[in-house]
């Protein structure tokens, strides 16, 4: 169980989080609850007598809520298009294999990381799984962790931008996303969270990577799909989501001396230029050949976490199931190589 003291202190970091995200609305910038909440509890954890903690608790919770949302996105009339991205998704191998081996080159050659942590670092995978990783095969967990950190503040920070200004998709200010909760059927939409609990604990007890994601997620695709549940997560739901993992994220160098950060955010730079490199040459590849909507291209084949990737393609009403499959597919690469090739290593 929680302690009382630190449940409020968390709780306290999600208010702070909640005033950035304020007034990213009122100043108009883009995807203000998630860049909002970052922004304020990046300044505010730097304060260390303020009596606030990271979020973490509520990460499930949250990751349960966006799982239900991706799946709701898989209607019967979406799946008889699954076969229309089987080419499309082939493209993630090459595209995992190439980010892995630049990246590595990139730490090793370049930044002078021993090559289990180059390795680890430079996979397109999430933070958690590969500290674990890295944790078995004796790696430098801390090089790690800021690392993986860093890339994924520069692609939630930058990302918004792109799709805001480049290709002039509006998502600033306080737009509604899905249904307000007074028009939410409650006792189905209650249902469905509880079978989405159920599902994140069966999946943590199997081992699935990102178990409270995936597992909400394939219980809410058969609902959906089945026409059983046609309830989706409220709108006020998923701006609690926003806030939860804006939050986290800027805490994510909370501890860690300034002039490291700069180091770390300097040499992650680098490796965030080859990565955008290399998704750009893909994302053209697939735009050219498949004809995809450009949006839905950029943030499949975004090396970006898979809970902040899929938020913001509901954020932008992007082809949700397109982007869930391929990060699917690339999750499923780095889980299944990376642990064979670091023990090699």
């Amino acid at each position: 169980m929680i302690k009382t003291t630190i449940l409020l202190q968390m709780i306290l970091a999600l208010l702070i989080g909640v005033s950035g995200s304020i007034l990213f609305i009122y100043l108009n910038l883009p995807l203000p609850w998630l860049l909002g909440s970052i922004f304020a509890a990046s300044i505010a954890m730097r304060f260390e007598k303020l009596p606030i903690q990271s979020p973490k608790t509520f990460s499930p919770p949250a990751r349960v809520l966006i799982g239900l949302t991706i799946g709701s996105a898989f209607t019967p009339e979406i799946l008889q298009f699954l076969d229309v991205y089987f080419f499309s998704l082939l493209l993630v191998i090459p595209y995992t294999i190439i980010t892995i081996v630049a990246g590595m080159y990139y730490f090793y050659r370049f930044q002078g990381f021993d090559k289990k942590t180059a390795y680890l670092s430079s996979m397109p995978g999430g933070v958690i799984e590969m500290v674990i990783i890295g944790e078995e095969i004796k790696a430098n967990i801390s090089k790690i962790t800021l690392v993986q950190s860093s890339r994924l503040f520069f692609i939630v920070i930058t990302l918004p931008f792109v799709i805001q200004y480049i290709f002039q998709v509006d998502i600033a200010g306080n737009k509604l996303i899905t249904l307000p909760i007074k028009d939410v059927n409650l006792i189905e939409l209650l249902v469905l969270i509880t079978l989405g609990f159920i599902g994140g604990i069966i999946a943590k007890k199997v081992k699935l990577s990102a178990a409270f994601l995936i597992g909400p997620m394939i219980i809410s695709i058969v609902l959906h799909a089945t026409g059983l549940v046609t309830t989706t997560v409220p709108d006020e739901l998923l701006k609690f989501v926003q806030v939860v993992f804006g939050t986290i994220i800027g805490f994510t160098f909370k501890g860690v001396d300034f002039k490291t950060i700069i180091k770390t955010l300097i040499a992650t730079f680098g490796h965030f230029v080859i990565l955008v490199t290399i998704s750009v040459v893909f994302i053209s590849l697939a735009y050219y050949l498949f004809d995809f909507p450009i949006i839905s291209t950029l943030l499949a084949f975004t090396p970006g976490g898979q809970a902040e990737i899929n938020l913001i393609a509901i954020l932008v009403s992007a082809s949700v199931p397109y982007i869930t499959l391929h990060h699917i597919v690339r999750l499923f690469i780095v889980m299944n190589i990376a642990p064979i090739f670091a023990k090699r290593l």
